[in-house]
This record gives structure tokens, C-alpha cells and sequence, in this order.
């Protein structure tokens, strides 16, 4: 960060008096053996010294400099420091190990046990984190919606973690977040305010809008436009798909309503959710006083505001669990919008019009920022941080516009773990498969290209785990249901979006189980669906290889709605058992699809309700040892093989 910019984002020294120096994190993000990835967001540009204390050895301290601690501001009075930094005597396995991050001020310097003492567990002073590289259990989840009525999964990780807490050598390796970390398109009332509220708090900065009904992001702050926001695009011949697809704001009939009616529009809100969702510290920056509404808004408003207050009170809980778990991440459609590159002509659509093209590239440049980057930050070249850095220090139209254009063509967003087993993560999202013939039907998840790459990666593992943000083996009713949609030419009012929806995504993902050097143990880590389920798969005719697990775990903080899925499970139960002869109408014929069963439940029931995280346990070949869920209202299920 240039002097001009340091002294700019440091010069209000009365409105930096009032706020902390830590807004958000540190959140552990990659943990390698040479390499710690670590990520915050501060009220100003600090001067960091990591300190590793290491079992055995000296404390060590390694003051951050610009190589190792990029600094980016996003407001005012915030600043995101990227930090990673290389490790030497690099870390063994299994080691375990305490860092600090002290701040210096005025020629002191403080450490976390000052500044966020709620970051450490009981009787520490530190986090605690435990290096493996050898992966003997994941915690994984997706789908954490601030405003659904339900615990929340991060929250009880921290207690599975406290519980442990004198035997950290029982934490899971690692946290996989597979999805919608934010929604950034279904947005509550309260959530909106607080929204604008920390905007304005942080100067987070703005920026204008090209073929909008407002001009710029400062006209969000004066009016909110509280769920009216669909009606901000215009409504031209042109742009009609555009209305009605990307902020369609009305209820999808058969699985969920789907709000766009406070969908986020600007890089500042996108960034503002980010805060919001990771950190109780953002929530104490800003007062929100209801708004003066309609009674049926004003009704709506209350529920949403005493879901978010449950949300707000765990959010202590989900700030520590990622301040001591190595976390990655990757998007799924909320993290953008809603049915995000669901088909060719949707994407055509939106990417074309200027308004939309902007909230979209918005949310991309939020992702990288707060997801995308920790996961690899050597993805990421010197040119595209070089353009991200520029746009922060001297935000403008043009530079706003080129980044935008960068991240929309930019094709690594996926990456691959180098642990045992490894674990390969997908991006199912922007390198879509377009129906060419019927751009209005669904695009296959990932093109021919990308699969290709995925079947070369693939190659020489014993044993991989695959995470998809969707299931590649889901359940086959829904997708029937689905399917019907996408015949009526309705896709996207059922999210018509499976790897199954897609023939020639389909066949060739197929074809890679198939394949003689496929991995002999082959995981599926998959979230997307509001509910968690577990199958053991086996292609028919070959007994040996590959082993094939599915493995879903959703939603972290959502939950399908219950009776329905009740009546789907039993209705898919009698039409796709293992053994029914349905199965030979489907994609997935020449594989043998057998459920796991949830143990304390009715029999025959294969389907968890339940908001929580998964945790999954393996054994020595990377196979499942024991399959959970465990939930949020601390009742735990184990999916049990059915034999």
C-alpha cells in the first residue's frame, strides 16, 4: 500500500479513537507445511508480528512486511490484511502449535489475548491449531443463511472443538465450506440496514452504476430501497429475461422461496455482508432502528430480526472456530445470485447488461477477496493482485470495470489440496457446459475442457476426495422433479441444476468413475441441497474398484422444508430402492446406489433435516470410517451402512 494511501485511510484520527483495530478475524485460511495463510480486516493499516510458538522451541517472530502482509483497503476505516508467509524449519505432521498476532502501537505491542481474548479458548492465550496433512477426519458444510430459524453448524463445531480442547489431536484436519458462505441474494430486512449501517460506519467505498435506476452506491445508503429492490432494474424489451430471472423475487413452487427483493447491488454491501457474517465485532459498530413499514413488512421484519438476533449471539463461537481450524472454501449460485450461470441464456442475459454485469462482477471481486485468494494465493498472479491493488487504492469507474473483467474470464477458482487423500475442490460454476441447441435448458456444471483437467488430476491417487458443491449422486427423485421443469422450459424455478441435467456433463463425469485409473477410493464432499444424506456407491459388474462414497452435509444454517421432504424421501424410497428396476430409465444405470440410514430414525428414512456441519472420519486408505452430522442443536446423526 502506497504512503498517500496509508495516510489516507489513517487520517480521521477522532472516527479511529471509537473503533477497534479488529473488525474481523484472523481466520486461519491455508495451512501447509512450509506455508500459513491467514486473513483480517482491521480499521486501519497494521504493523503485524506473527508468533509461532512451537512445541520444544522458541517462540518465533516474524514481523510482516509487504511481501508477506498485503494490505487492501476497502474503506476509510477498513483495511484487509492478506497475509501468508513462508515457514521454516517447516511444520511436521501432527504437529501442534500456537500463533499470535500482535499489533504494534506507539512503540507497543499487544497480542490477541488483549484484543480478542474471546478468540481463545479457556485457560489459553492463544489459538491453538493442529498441522495435518494426513487427513483423518474433514468438518464440511455449506449453506449458512444468516436469517433461517435454525443453530448454527459453525457455532457447534466451536463446541466440538472446546470439548477437545485439551486434546486438539482429535480436531477435525481441516474445515471444507462448500458453498453460499454468504447470500448475497437473499438478504433480510434487518441484515439490509445493518448493511447500510456499517457502510457508512467503515466509508466503505463507492462507486456509480451504468444503465441503472440509481446513479451511484451513495444512493443506497439515503434509500435502502428495503424489499423494493427488485425493481430496480430497468424494464426494457431488451432486459426482460434479466427482470425476471436475475431479481425475480417471487416463490419457487415445490422447494423454497427465493427473496430478491433485497438483493445486494455494490461492492461495499457485498464486502459489509462479508464483516457481518464472520464477526460479532461488526454487529457492535452500528444501531439499527426499525423501519417504518407496512404491517405484512413490518411483520416480516420481526421474524427476520429475532432470527438474526440468534445468529448475532453465536457468532463469538463461529469467529474462534475459524481463527483455529485451517478453512477452505468454495462458491456456490448464493455467493453470487441465484441460479448464477444456470443456463447459456441466462448467462447471455446478465452478463450483458451493464447493471447486472456489475453486481455480478461485485460479488466476484467480494469472493476473491474474502474466499477465493486464501485458498491459493499463488493462483492469483502478480498482474490480477497488481489490478486488485490499484482499483483499492484509487478506486474508479475504469479500474472498477477491467477487474471486473479480469475475474469474470478468469478460469482457476478451483484448486487441489496436497494432503492424504488429496482433496480436489471444483469450481462448478464458471466453466459451464452450454446447451447449445436449447441455451434456455440447464448447462452442464463443468465443460468438456474442464472435466478433462479434472480426469488428469485425478490420475495417480489411490485414494481422493472430491468436493462438489452440488452431489454428484443425488436424490433421484428431486432430480426427476427437475427434470420436469426443464421440459416445461421452467428450469429456474426449481434450480434445475444436478450433474444429471446435463447429458454430456453427465456422461463424461460418469465416464471418469469409470475409468481404469480412476482412484481406487473415490469420496464425494458435496453441500447445495438444505439437507444431508450419505450412499455408498458400486459400478455393476465391477466388485473391486473404484469405491465410491457420496457424502453431503447441508445446510449450516438452512433446512429444507421438513414435511415436503419427508413426503419426497418415502416417495423416492419406493421408486429408486437399490434394487427397483426404475434405476435402468436413469443416467446412473450401471452403478448400484445403496443409501446409508440415519441411525435414531424411522426406518427406511435416508434423508437429514437438520441445520449443522458434517464430519467425516477416515481411515488409514482414505475410506469413511464414520459418516455425521452434527447438529446444531447438538443432536448428532449417523448415516450407518444398511446391510
Amino acid at each position: 500500500m502506497s504512503k498517500a494511501v496509508l495516510e489516507k485511510v489513517a487520517s480521521d484520527e477522532t472516527v479511529l479513537d471509537a473503533l477497534p483495530d479488529v473488525i474481523a478475524g484472523p481466520m486461519l485460511r491455508r495451512l501447509l507445511p512450509e506455508r500459513m495463510t491467514l486473513w483480517l480486516v482491521a480499521s486501519r493499516p497494521l504493523s503485524l508480528t506473527l508468533v509461532l510458538e512451537r512445541q520444544g522451541e522458541r517462540a518465533m517472530r516474524l514481523p510482516l512486511d509487504e511481501q508477506q502482509c498485503r494490505r487492501l483497503p476497502i474503506g476509510t476505516h477498513a483495511v484487509v490484511h492478506m497475509i501468508d508467509v513462508a515457514l521454516s524449519p517447516a511444520l511436521v505432521e501432527g504437529e501442534i502449535f500456537q500463533y499470535d498476532l500482535l499489533i504494534e502501537n506507539e512503540g507497543q505491542h499487544h497480542g490477541i489475548a488483549e484484543w480478542a481474548p474471546q478468540l481463545c479458548h479457556e485457560g489459553e492465550s492463544q489459538p491453538t491449531v493442529r498441522h495435518a496433512m494426513t487427513l483423518t477426519s474433514i468438518a464440511h458444510g455449506s449453506c449458512r443463511r444468516p436469517h433461517h430459524d435454525a443453530p448454527d453448524g459453525l457455532a457447534r463445531l466451536d463446541r466440538e472443538l472446546q470439548a477437545r480442547r485439551t486434546t486438539p489431536e482429535q480436531w477435525p484436519s481441516l474445515l471444507m465450506m462448500s458453498g453460499d458462505q454468504i447470500y448475497a441474494d437473499d438478504v433480510a430486512g434487518p441484515m439490509l440496514l445493518a448493511i447500510t449501517a456499517l457502510v457508512k460506519r467503515l466509508g466503505l467505498y463507492h462507486e456509480r452504476f451504468e444503465s441503472a435506476e440509481i446513479s451511484d452506491s451513495h444512493d443506497l445508503l439515503q434509500d435502502p430501497w428495503l424489499y423494493q429492490r427488485n425493481q430496480l432494474l430497468p424494464a426494457t424489451p431488451e432486459n426482460s429475461l434479466l427482470q425476471r430471472y436475475f431479481f425475480r423475487g417471487k416463490k419457487k413452487p415445490i422447494f423454497t422461496a427465493v427473496g430478491a427483493d433485497n438483493h445486494l447491488i455494490s461492492l461495499s454491501e457485498i464486502l459489509a455482508m462479508y464483516l457481518l457474517v464472520w464477526s460479532p465485532v461488526a454487529w457492535q459498530l452500528i444501531d439499527i432502528e426499525p423501519p417504518e413499514l407496512d404491517d405484512k413488512a413490518a411483520r416480516r421484519f420481526e421474524k427476520e430480526r429475532k432470527a438474526l438476533d440468534h445468529f448475532i449471539e453465536e457468532l463469538p463461537a463461529v469467529r474462534r472456530v475459524l481463527a483455529h481450524l485451517p478453512t477452505w472454501m468454495i462458491f456456490d449460485d448464493h455467493d453470487v445470485t441465484d441460479d448464477w450461470n444456470l443456463t447459456a441464456q441466462w448467462e447471455e442475459t446478465a452478463l450483458r447488461h451493464p447493471f447486472s454485469r456489475r453486481i455480478m462482477g461485485n460479488a466476484m471481486i467480494g469472493y476473491l477477496i474474502c474466499q477465493g485468494w486464501g485458498n491459493a494465493p499463488e493462483r492469483f498472479d502478480d498482474e490480477l493482485m497488481a489490478q486488485l491493488q490499484a482499483h483499492a487504492e484509487a478506486p474508479e469507474e475504469e479500474t472498477h470495470d477491467a477487474l471486473i473483467n479480469t475475474l469474470l474470464a478468469f478460469d482457476r477458482w478451483h484448486y487441489t489440496l496436497p494432503t492424504r487423500p488429496a482433496m480436489v475442490v471444483l469450481d462448478t460454476r464458471t466453466r459451464r457446459w452450454p446447451n447449445e441447441r436449447v441455451p434456455h435448458k440447464p448447462s452442464g456444471l463443468m465443460d468438456w475442457e474442464s472435466l478433462t483437467e479434472l480426469q488428469q488430476e485425478l490420475m495417480g491417487h489411490d485414494a481422493v476426495i472430491m468436493v462438489s458443491a452440488a452431489p454428484v449422486f443425488g436424490v433421484k427423485l428431486i432430480e426427476t422433479v427437475q427434470r420436469v421443469f426443464v421440459w416445461l422450459n421452467r428450469p429456474l424455478l426449481v434450480d434445475a441444476e444436478n450433474w444429471m441435467s446435463h447429458r454430456g456433463a453427465a456422461h463424461v463425469m460418469l465416464n471418469i468413475f469409470r475409468h481404469r485409473q480412476t482412484p481406487q477410493n473415490f469420496i464425494v464432499l458435496s453441500g447445495d441441497v438444505h439437507y444431508s444424506f450419505a450412499y455408498d456407491v458400486q459400478l455393476r459388474g465391477q466388485h473391486q474398484r473404484p469405491r465410491i462414497w457420496q457424502v453431503t452435509s447441508s445446510g449450516i444454517r438452512n433446512e429444507f422444508p421438513d414435511t415436503l421432504l419427508d413426503t419426497l424421501d418415502r416417495i423416492n424410497r419406493w421408486l429408486f430402492a437399490a434394487h427397483s428396476p426404475v434405476n435402468w430409465l436413469t443416467k446412473r444405470r450401471h452403478m448400484r446406489i445403496k443409501p446409508r440410514q440415519p441411525d435414531n430414525r424411522s426406518p427406511g428414512e435416508r434423508l437429514v433435516n437438520k441445520a449443522g456441519i458434517g464430519l467425516l472420519r477416515l481411515d488409514d486408505q482414505g475410506r469413511p470410517r464414520e459418516i455425521l452430522q452434527l447438529g446444531g442443536d447438538d443432536q448428532d446423526v449417523r448415516f450407518e451402512r444398511d446391510d
